[in-house]
């Protein structure tokens, strides 16, 4: 049987048992169609209102539950050896999957050429204005490159904490918890507080997912319900791309990667996380769906050292889906306006995509917001690109929804590679449809 069938059958049997999230998903698009055709400003009220109530439930739980995730993992190694082997293993691994993500959406985008199609609705002294000043200010702008290093190391963790940065509220907590495993026994008492945060949290978790089928319709609903069908003639071209490529990363580069580094199935994988990945897609929040993601991977047989140590660190950092978006729109931009892509400007867009998809907050909008930083390694501000960016958030939720369902399935993916490895996975757990146990 084919690879691709294989993950559509694995992908059935997960939502044979979260039917109500994926009836959530296609009767939010169903009523989001009607709205858009037949607005009630009290019926958009209102599911508005239901979507953002599940979204801060679930985001309520986030900090703590990474800070927490972080200090069980870190310290659980015990052994600072192994410690450096599977941070260098993640990080190795995440990498290669954002990097391919990056070559992925570039080749895309270059051969077919979303941008062109959107020429006609540039103002031509606009563009040959942001023509020149590419061309005169891209050299200057590369030190802001350091300025986004410096902005992973924060200055005061607790500031941090409270306005939810969480790049350097992940720096702290990784070096925090390598100071706690280095320091012995004596750590005990503080990392059994983190341990009854984390049972606590999971617990919150588990009751805020009660309320999964009608936040994700309600999401979905209103998405749908801002756009409608039409608009996606206008820039079908653009989604088309993003489209492929999100789908040659979930059913090429994953399966690939994972018969090269592991010997974890790929239908067994996408069926044991199906939960997670349907409710990234309906939130487009990979820090809404952390906690979920943690559960799917622990209750089918990923190592909770594992787990606990990969899965946060990556869902901050490892944003290969977001990458992939930002420099497909960057590089649409460019050809809406005409900027000339140079090989050099080619391979700094990727590298600028690539830094800038690291410091995106999981949240719903944020890989648009962060193209800001892309666009700055270029000279330009999202101001001087008005028209473009119009058509990039239009459809901006749907193309959120498909590429948080990526991030969050290549924190999996990496999680069970990495799981094998360290002989970390129980088998008998991934390759059970029925497992449905609660975390002790």
């Amino acid at each position: 049987m084919k690879l691709y069938m294989q993950v559509l059958i694995a992908l059935g049997l997960g939502l044979k048992r979260n039917w109500h999230i994926f009836a959530g998903l296609v009767l939010g698009v169903l009523a989001g169609i009607w709205l858009h055709k037949d607005p009630n400003p009290i019926v958009m009220t209102t599911f508005t209102f239901i979507g953002q109530v599940f979204i801060r439930l679930i985001q309520m739980v986030v900090i703590p539950l990474v800070i927490s995730a972080i200090v069980i993992g870190i310290t659980s190694i015990g052994d600072s050896k192994q410690l450096g082997k599977l941070g260098t293993k993640m990080i190795f691994y995440y990498a290669i999957l954002t990097t391919i993500a990056v070559a992925v959406g570039a080749f895309l985008a270059i051969v077919m050429q979303p941008g062109v199609g959107a020429t006609s609705f540039i103002n031509s002294e606009i563009a040959s204005d942001i023509q020149l000043q590419v061309a005169s200010t891209i050299e200057a702008q590369k030190g802001n490159l350091l300025n986004i290093i410096l902005g992973f190391i924060p200055k005061n963790p607790i500031e941090s904490i409270v306005s939810g940065e969480m790049v350097p509220i992940i720096v702290f907590a990784v070096l925090f918890s390598v100071a706690l495993a280095k320091v012995g026994e004596i750590n005990r008492p503080f990392v059994s507080f983190f341990e009854s945060i984390f049972a606590a949290t999971m617990k919150i978790t588990d009751w805020i997912m009660c309320f999964a089928a009608p936040g994700v319709f309600a999401l979905t609903a209103v998405s749908v319900s801002a756009f409608g069908v039409d608009i996606f003639l206008t820039i079908s071209k653009y989604l088309g791309v993003l489209a492929l490529g999100f789908g040659i990363q979930l059913f090429v580069v994953f399966p690939i990667f994972l018969k090269v580094f592991s010997k974890v199935p790929i239908w067994m994988l996408y069926a044991a996380i199906a939960e997670a990945m349907m409710v990234a897609f309906g939130t487009a929040s990979s820090s809404a769906t952390l906690p979920l993601t943690i559960a799917c991977c622990e209750k089918r047989g990923i190592s909770h050292k594992v787990t606990n140590f990969v899965i946060p660190l990556g869902a901050t950092l490892n944003m290969d889906g977001t990458a992939l978006l930002q420099v497909v729109a960057v590089i649409f931009l460019t050809q809406a306006y005409g900027v000339a892509l140079t090989p050099f400007l080619i391979i700094q867009i990727c590298l600028l995509a690539i830094i800038a998809s690291s410091t995106c907050a999981g949240i719903p909008g944020a890989g648009l917001i962060t193209i800001a930083l892309v666009l700055n390694g270029m000279g330009l501000s999202p101001e001087q690109l008005v028209a473009g960016f119009a058509f990039l958030f239009t459809i901006e939720r749907i193309t959120d929804m498909m590429r948080t369902l990526v991030n969050v399935t290549s924190d999996a993916v990496v999680a069970a590679a990495i799981a094998d490895n360290e002989n970390e996975i129980n088998y008998d757990l991934l390759n059970n449809p029925e497992f449905n146990e609660v975390i002790n």
